[in-house]
């Protein structure tokens, strides 16, 4: 029974494997033809892309150089961080969308032969745009100093990409002569382009900059000469005595009007005084005679002319460290603009004419828009450079007689950059810590950032602090004259040159001594710690602010007399100080001041933690009354000891101070040594960081830096007598 049983149970076992094979190759054949289906169907997808991708390549590119060259020069003057960010992407994408095509360009097999397949067209016509595009546009060159510093990189870059093109060109070996002439002309032009921004990044990296500037060495008076000819008249038994005579500067009259200056004449000193005081900008030094001819003019200007001068030199210093400016200015740069301009214009003639029965409709017309874009693109720029400053100083120069020329250059500088024009942003910054620590609410998100930023380095929280509880407002003409006259009384003050380099140095002293209140408030920028004083001052002057305010306050912009606008001023200036210690820190002398000023935060928060008692959050003004209530009869130092750095209830005894003072000289006490902060926190910024700023807007404190050294005050005057001249009188 068992064995007649065997049989078919193994012929079914068979059967159903069968079965199973079969189901298995029809589901594999089906997978099979459904991911075939799937590659089709992406292909179809792909196909327009790869036809179309280098022209979209090259009609990106020069989009993206369209709006370089149009909005490249705009940040200098904006501080709003979209723009800065829109041009920071068009920036890096503009490389390396050229790059890219580039290298699709040479990997392309359907290349122009005369005789094959002309699906892919004008290829070496649209090589040589790419170049053109790499060499970048004259507004832009670098989008932040340290790019300068990577100039070898660019020319590795233009050695590399021009062989990449020659590549292409040989690949294509187009037989059409109206491509030919195109292509060499372009090329060339595209070269000199790329070549000449890679010089313009060098002559602006820093150390070019600095070894630009540097003197011949200078061995001084022959003094083992003089003390030969000195001994050997003593020797000789003859009277031999030596009279010094050193070399002064010319006395200084302190007492000079102020008088007003065209236009013209303050371009053309910005431009002389610029090439001189651009060495501050690389830590170099100035000579006593630099600081006369400098103080002698300053001295004659009203306010807002002179802080025209400083602007048009710092927008020059823009120019030179992120534009083609310096390059272009020169001989050679403006010969090489008619090769430029006259290149495209050439190409398009000859390409006009050729024969282009063999092209697609689309191709020609990309081609057309290239060359088209191209000399568009040389007109602007070439317009820009005759209509600039740096044109008018150039036709002005003693060794050159073109007076009817620089005064139609002149009247396009004052149409397109008038007086009444600010050079730079014209804004400061504001962040308040009270304000902040009110605000501040700890929830899921902000915690999260906290973590982020305390376990892991990585800065969110400061990011996000800064674009929600920072903002921008105009420089007024009150504090813009509170700056200029205490400059100038300091300049005033003593023609000594000791005198003038320790005026630098002072960070409230000069006017606590000069108001008579040194002694009661002196501990306040004597024994603590600069970002410590920034911290007390700025509590200090919120918490004075809020009890003096005046809402009806009616009087004019600028007007010191009354001193009713000064405590906005002061608490603009406090604002602006805290703000740098926070946000820019390496434009302040090296502290722990974002230690000091964390740790206060979290002591006022606490604070107002604890007064608020789950009621509704106080505002500004509820919260300020409440510090300024707390008694501070015992120094918080000697309670709380120094683990934290917190100085809340030092700043609140430091306006308990003030307040002591009579209302009107306390608040010019206030601006006075708020003013006095900023030159102090100027001329201890090096100039590399100055610098670094004139591309995000400028800085009110790179203004007033620059300023300073043309009053004289700063420790960059070094030379401060020049060669003594020594006379060697021999008697008998």
């Amino acid at each position: 029974m068992k064995a007649t049983k065997h049989p078919d149970f193994l012929s079914n076992l068979e059967s159903t494997e069968t079965c199973y094979r079969v189901k298995l190759e029809a589901s594999s054949c089906l997978s099979t033809g459904r991911s075939a289906a799937s590659e089709r169907s992406m292909k179809s997808l792909w196909r327009p892309w790869g036809e179309w991708e280098i022209r979209v390549l090259l009609l990106g590119s020069l989009s993206l150089q369209v709006f370089l060259l149009f909005t490249g020069g705009l940040r200098k003057r904006n501080v709003a961080s979209w723009l800065h960010f829109l041009l920071w992407v068009a920036y890096l994408l503009a490389d390396s969308i050229a790059i890219y095509a580039l290298g699709s360009l040479s990997l392309s097999q359907k290349l122009c032969h005369a005789d094959g397949d002309t699906e892919l067209h004008l290829v070496v016509l649209w090589a040589p745009f790419l170049i053109l595009h790499l060499g970048g546009q004259d507004t832009i060159t670098a989008f932040a100093i340290e790019d300068n510093e990577l100039w070898l990189r660019h020319l590795l870059s233009l050695v590399t990409q021009v062989a990449l093109a020659l590549f292409v060109y040989w690949k294509s070996r187009p037989s059409n002569g109206g491509l030919i002439v195109p292509a060499v002309l372009m090329f060339v032009s595209g070269v000199l382009k790329y070549a000449e921004r890679t010089w313009a990044l060098k002559s602006a990296s820093m150390s070019s900059l600095r070894s630009s500037m540097l003197t011949r060495p200078d061995p001084g008076p022959n003094y083992a000469k003089f003390m030969e000819e000195y001994h050997s008249s003593k020797d000789a038994g003859l009277r031999a005595e030596i009279v010094i005579v050193p070399e002064r500067p010319p006395g200084d009259d302190v007492h000079v009007a102020e008088e007003p200056m065209e236009y013209d004449e303050l371009v053309a000193k910005a431009h002389m005084f610029f090439h001189t005081f651009r060495r501050l900008f690389v830590d170099l030094i100035l000579s006593f005679q630099d600081r006369t001819d400098s103080l002698a003019f300053f001295r004659r200007l009203k306010r807002d002319q002179a802080y025209k001068v400083v602007e048009i030199e710092l927008q020059l210093m823009y120019e030179s460290l992120h534009s083609k400016s310096p390059v272009i200015h020169c001989p050679s740069g403006r010969y090489l603009r008619v090769f430029t301009l006259g290149a495209p214009i050439m190409s398009l003639l000859v390409f006009s004419k050729a024969d282009k029965g063999g092209y697609k409709d689309a191709d020609v017309a990309v081609s057309y828009v290239l060359l088209v874009g191209a000399i568009l693109l040389e007109i602007y720029g070439i317009l820009l450079m005759a209509i600039s400053s740096w044109s008018y100083a150039d036709l002005r120069k003693p060794d050159k007689c073109h007076s009817a020329a620089s005064r139609v250059v002149f009247l396009g500088v004052k149409y397109f950059m008038p007086e009444a024009r600010p050079r730079w942003s014209n804004q400061m910054a504001q962040y308040n810590l009270v304000s902040y620590c009110l605000k501040d609410k700890s929830t899921w998100l902000t915690r999260v950032l906290e973590s982020l930023e305390w376990d892991y380095n990585i800065g969110v929280k400061t990011t996000w602090d800064s674009l929600w509880y920072t903002n921008h407002i105009g420089v007024s003409l009150v504090l813009k004259q509170l700056i200029f006259r205490q400059l100038k009384d300091k300049a005033n003050s003593t023609p000594d040159p000791m005198s003038y380099r320790r005026f630098g140095d002072h960070r409230g002293q000069w006017i606590l001594k000069r108001k008579g209140c040194y002694q009661e408030l002196g501990w306040s920028v004597d024994d603590v710690e600069f970002d410590e004083s920034i911290i007390l001052w700025h509590i200090a002057t919120d918490l004075c602010f809020y009890e003096t305010r005046d809402e009806d306050a009616d009087e004019v912009e600028g007007d010191l007399n009354s001193g009713s606008q000064l405590p906005g001023a002061s608490r603009e200036i406090a604002n602006y100080m805290m703000f740098l210690l926070v946000m820019r820190p390496f434009m302040l002398t090296a502290s722990i001041g974002q230690i000091r000023f964390g740790d206060t935060c979290a002591e006022a928060k606490n604070f107002f933690l604890r007064l608020r008692g789950g009621e509704a959050r106080p505002g500004e003004r509820q919260g300020a009354s409440a510090l300024a209530a707390v008694k501070t009869d015992i120094d918080p130092r000697k309670v709380k000891g120094d683990r934290s750095k917190s100085v809340l209830f030092d700043a609140c005894r430091l306006a308990e101070q003030l307040r002591g003072v009579e209302e009107r000289k306390r608040w010019r006490l206030v601006a006075g040594v708020w003013v006095e902060m900023m030159c102090y926190a100027a001329g201890k910024c090096r100039g590399n960081f100055h610098a670094k700023q004139l591309s995000h807007g400028g800085e009110l404190l790179t203004v007033l830096w620059l300023l300073m050294a043309h009053f004289g005050i700063g420790d960059q005057y070094r030379v401060e007598a020049g060669h003594a001249r020594a006379k060697l009188i021999v008697q008998n």
